[in-house]
């Protein structure tokens, strides 16, 4: 297009909330494919499984260990990692919302067209609460190795923290309380996936690498989108890049990119706000040595509402010094 460079960074700018460049995510994309597939191959290797990545997708997909015998056997083993996330929650944070969180089966009328899990927020007075929906349809293609991460992402400390929190807070102007950014909900999302082992979880290296494929699809998400709008990818490259690097079927590569081509830049988001956020932390761990303290970080985060990755940066700099 006419100026499409010109627009494709303004649209990477609006989505991820940042100045950064499609060279500079495309490289950071690269590298980032690179770290997570060294950490897959490790994890594989830790559970003795002979093959290759790709065999052991399918070994996961497909070994009956990982499925379920029932539906309540399925939101059992789901309140049993939210019970393992709660006691360790208070060493990490000490601002948590008052609204209560409930795990309840996608309605039927629902489940059919619906994703795996996701969240839905409850009120601000807590009237109703945020709820955690499981779903239990075609119960053979639910697998247990990615529970882990996946209520980390959509329940606690994930998107019931931080909608509950922002929406609790009478102090903030609505579009603050209520608003966001896909950087900052995406990436406060991946975030709190990536604090699980000190939370408690991943202690099975299965439910380890499914941490690690979900973190390998937003990963790629950064190669292609930039690829596709600022290298001159096609659209066949970019489906190929991702049978080539994950365990994605050929009709979700499909769907993936297609995505990118029809919302350029949007994919880019939720890495680059857990980047932002990760980075931050480090710098704050750095600046401030014995005396950084995880709980105020947190809640520096999450006590003004989703802001843009760059006020987030002006806050936490302020919140250093």
């Amino acid at each position: 297009m006419k100026d499409g460079v010109k627009i494709y960074q303004y649209l990477i700018e609006s989505h991820t909330t940042t100045q950064m460049t499609a060279d500079e995510i495309h490289k950071l994309g690269l590298a980032e494919v690179a770290r997570i597939t060294a950490e897959m191959n490790a994890t594989k290797d830790q559970v003795g499984f002979k093959g290759d990545l790709k065999a052991f997708f399918t070994h996961l997909r497909d070994d009956p260990k990982f499925k379920f015998e029932s539906k309540d056997a399925l939101l059992t083993a789901y309140r049993g990692v939210e019970a393992k996330v709660l006691k360790r929650i208070p060493e990490l944070f000490a601002l948590t919302p008052k609204s209560p969180l409930e795990i309840r089966p996608v309605p039927e009328f629902l489940e059919k067209n619906q994703a795996g899990a996701y969240y839905q927020q409850g009120t601000p007075d807590g009237s109703r609460p945020g709820v955690f929906y499981v779903n239990t349809y075609d119960l053979p293609s639910r697998t247990s190795f990615g529970m882990e991460t996946l209520f980390l992402h959509e329940a606690i400390p994930g998107h019931h923290f931080q909608i509950s929190l922002a929406q609790e807070n009478t102090s903030l102007p609505p579009f603050m309380r209520f608003g966001g950014n896909t950087a900052y909900v995406e990436g406060w999302a991946l975030y709190a996936e990536s604090i699980g082992k000190e939370l408690g979880m991943f202690g099975d290296p299965y439910q380890y690498f499914g941490r690690l494929d979900d973190e390998m699809l937003r990963a790629m998400r950064l190669v292609v989108d930039t690829g596709l709008h600022a290298k001159g990818w096609t659209r066949e490259q970019g489906i190929q890049y991702f049978l080539d690097n994950s365990a994605q079927s050929e009709t979700d590569a499909r769907a993936e990119v297609e995505r990118y081509i029809a919302i350029p830049g949007q994919a880019l988001a939720y890495k680059i706000g857990q980047l932002t956020i990760t980075r931050l932390r480090a710098e704050a761990t750095k600046r401030l040595g014995d005396t950084f303290d995880i709980k105020g970080f947190h809640a520096e985060v999450l006590n003004t509402g989703a802001l843009p990755m760059q006020v987030l940066e002006a806050k936490i700099r302020a919140w250093k010094a």
